[in-house]
């Protein structure tokens, strides 16, 4: 097995390490799959910053003998089973989910069904359960590797953007009568527009990005208005705002916070793609901020509708959202998991072009 890692007190270094682990007898109730493809993008470094506070550390311990230290940020992709236990899920099934940036895996599946299943294992039973959830593909159905590579890339993040709107709406906008999103370029944040620009009662938008993506995002026609990093003067302080925030640069916050004074009503953190920006001190006030956890918002609108009703409207808008975005978004395939020191550098540092979408294909 190749399996890569970065240090977890240091995003910057990584490692391509190699184990014998694939040479391992499975145990009864096991299976070990081989990872075919999977996107990378400024997601996955939130991950990495978010991985003690919430856990995502703990899905894919870090192979090799000197582990202490290392990390293995979850990816999203697709993996085909190569050995097998078990009659109900036999080799050649193709899987969608959460896998570690590595060529295979051993699961422990549960709950199997003929469109799912959990992975059972014993470090991941207190996870969140959406991380845990597999989507079984007919090994004989067309691949449309568009779609799928579509679905990797952008169905992590065009949940979380309808999240973001359905919580909204929930909150009544907090009271605001505009809505800042805060690194518009990230692909969070313009799954988040469309949903804003295709709701009549949502509140206006005002995108906040930097000079280098503002023809970018102003091409997208989905913001009301759009501000640059160094004119953050030029938001109207006089609505009530709620912030959006996807970036994690205090300094931002900061000096919206103190912009906006009484009528910064609400800021929600969401993203770290200015994860290097990011200081303890971001000049919020406590009661009016909060860091927003995608996942638990899925489970609290599954248990109030219910889990078919949840995918039919979520799976419908992340099509829709999804076909919308072939007009800007340019994918980028990369191949094998040498691959990885230079595109994740790219990423973690923030080179990647805002419309562009990474693909690791093995």
């Amino acid at each position: 097995m190749t399996q890569f890692q970065i240090r977890k007190d240091n995003f910057s270094t990584q490692r391509l390490v190699e184990s014998s682990t694939n040479k391992a007898a499975l145990n009864t109730g096991e299976v070990r799959v081989n990872i075919t493809r999977f996107a990378l993008t400024a997601n996955n470094i939130t991950y990495a910053a978010m991985g003690d506070f919430l856990g995502y550390w703990q899905f894919f311990p870090a192979i090799g003998d000197d582990s202490e230290g290392w990390g293995v940020i979850p990816v999203w992709g697709f993996a085909e089973v190569f050995e097998s236990t078990l009659d109900e899920l036999p080799v050649g099934d193709r899987l969608y989910g959460y896998f570690p940036p590595a060529n295979q895996v051993i699961m422990k599946p549960v709950n199997i069904s003929s469109q799912r299943f959990i992975d059972g294992a014993e470090h991941r039973a207190k996870l969140p359960p959406g991380y845990n959830n597999y989507r079984r593909i007919n090994p004989e159905a067309a691949q449309d590797l568009q779609a799928d590579n579509e679905q990797m890339l952008l169905s992590p993040l065009f949940i979380t953007s309808y999240c973001l709107w359905d919580s909204l709406q929930d909150k009544d906008w907090y009271g605001a009568q505009q809505v800042i999103v805060v690194s518009a370029s990230s692909k969070t944040s313009i799954g988040l527009a469309y949903a804003l620009d295709g709701d009549n009662a949502a509140p206006k938008s005002v995108g906040v990005t930097s000079t280098k993506n503002l023809a970018q995002v102003n091409s997208l026609g989905l913001y009301d208005s759009v501000v640059t990093y160094d004119s953050l003067d030029q938001v109207d302080a006089n609505l009530p705002t709620v912030i959006v925030d996807m970036s994690g640069n205090s300094e931002v916050l900061r000096t919206l916070s103190s912009h906006l004074g009484n009528n910064m009503k609400f800021c929600i953190n969401v993203g770290l793609t200015h994860w290097e920006e990011r200081t303890e001190n971001n000049g919020l006030d406590e009661g009016r901020s909060e860091f927003f956890f995608a996942p638990g918002h899925i489970q609290k609108r599954i248990k109030e509708w219910g889990i078919k009703e949840f995918e039919e409207k979520t799976s419908s808008f992340i099509t829709e959202t999804a076909l919308k975005s072939r007009t800007w978004l340019k994918l980028k395939t990369v191949s094998g998991l040498n691959s990885m020191p230079e595109v994740y550098a790219d990423v973690c540092d923030g080179r990647v072009a805002a419309d562009e979408g990474i693909i690791v294909e093995l």
